[in-house]
């Protein structure tokens, strides 16, 4: 799958822990200093700390004016945050598709489903193969006759099949979630006007309810959030899909648009001496970056968050591969508990 990244101008203005998304800027903007990486610790995580900066969330989307509020961190200690009401929408890439709609659709048609560290598309083969693809004759999410795909087409059906204990009415459907099933949402995050190195990590669990830390990483510069991995393993269990579209996000109706990979669709803020882009930022106020630098070389110096420093960007993430299902390990700073 081919992913293209669009262009977008410097136009922005001026994070709530209620399952979701964060806002962003637009891209191209340059940082002109060089860059010498080092391995991270708590010792130098602090040395250089840049603050957030709100004018790199677009504009449109937010509710209203970002704006500085105290807040009470996972430290113990009470700081000062910056409050982010978004509309939880994207405005600098679309959102969807996500199912197609026959087996002979391609794949512009539908989203990518992420398997073992790749990302296929989702296209009409893909559907009319999963029995393949998984090993598993129980998959049948077309008619043998029409090709037409079975997928969900009300709020009513996304509901029901995007619950873990589906009923086996909804098995085998490809579960859409439409925008215009959660036009009332908003999101409000908190995230620390400067961030400030936590004695530990705090290392996430895996998808669901036992997982530690807040379940969202971070927001991008267009406002939506980061969430943690999609359990894969209940929807598959199932016998349904839930594509994400090509940006890696999609739709449920408690949190909205979400996102759980980076695809290199969204707005970044490209960096001068080829280091990774900058993506958005985590819960804990520091940056967010793109997996790989401008060659396309990963980062080899990583620690268990996925971080580490250097002396232009101060301590900062690396996200994942799109294929894992996954942005970053942990927090290496404190967060805001509201």
């Amino acid at each position: 799958m081919q992913l293209s990244t669009a262009k977008f101008g410097l136009s922005c203005l001026a994070l709530a822990l209620a399952s979701g998304g964060l806002f962003a800027c637009s891209s191209d903007v340059s940082n002109t200093s060089e860059s010498t990486s080092t391995s991270v610790s708590s010792k130098n995580a602090d040395n250089v700390m840049p603050s957030v900066q709100p004018s790199y969330f677009l504009s449109d989307g937010l509710v209203e004016p970002i704006s500085k509020v105290s807040c009470s961190l996972s430290d113990g200690s009470t700081g000062e945050c910056y409050k982010i009401v978004t509309e939880n929408k994207p405005s600098d890439v679309g959102m969807g598709p996500w199912c197609p709609s026959n087996i002979a659709d391609d794949a512009s048609k539908g989203g990518i489903w992420l398997e073992s560290g790749e990302v296929h598309d989702v296209d009409g083969e893909f559907v009319k193969n999963l029995a393949e693809f998984y090993g598993d004759s129980n998959w049948n999410m077309y008619n043998k006759t029409t090709g037409e795909i079975i997928k969900t087409s009300t709020l009513e059906e996304c509901v029901a099949a995007a619950d873990p204990r589906v009923g086996p009415e909804f098995r085998n459907y490809c579960v859409e979630c439409l925008p215009e099933y959660v036009e009332d949402l908003t999101d409000t995050f908190y995230i620390p006007v400067t961030p400030k190195a936590a004695e530990s990590i705090t290392e996430f669990g895996g998808p669901g309810p036992q997982s530690r830390g807040p379940s969202v990483r971070g927001i991008a510069f267009n406002g939506v959030r980061f969430d943690a991995p999609a359990p894969v393993s209940n929807i598959l269990g199932a016998y349904t899909l839930a594509p994400f579209d090509d940006a890696g996000g999609h739709i449920n109706s408690h949190e909205g648009y979400h996102y759980h990979a980076a695809t290199g669709l969204t707005t970044k803020i490209e960096q001068d001496d080829g280091h990774a882009p900058m993506i958005g930022y985590a819960l804990d106020g520091y940056g967010i970056y793109a997996n790989t630098d401008v060659e396309g070389n990963e980062y080899t110096d990583l620690d268990e968050a996925r971080g580490h420093y250097d002396d232009v960007r101060g301590y900062h993430y690396h996200v994942d591969k799109a294929g894992n299902n996954n942005f970053i390990n942990g927090l290496r700073g404190v967060y805001a508990e509201d």
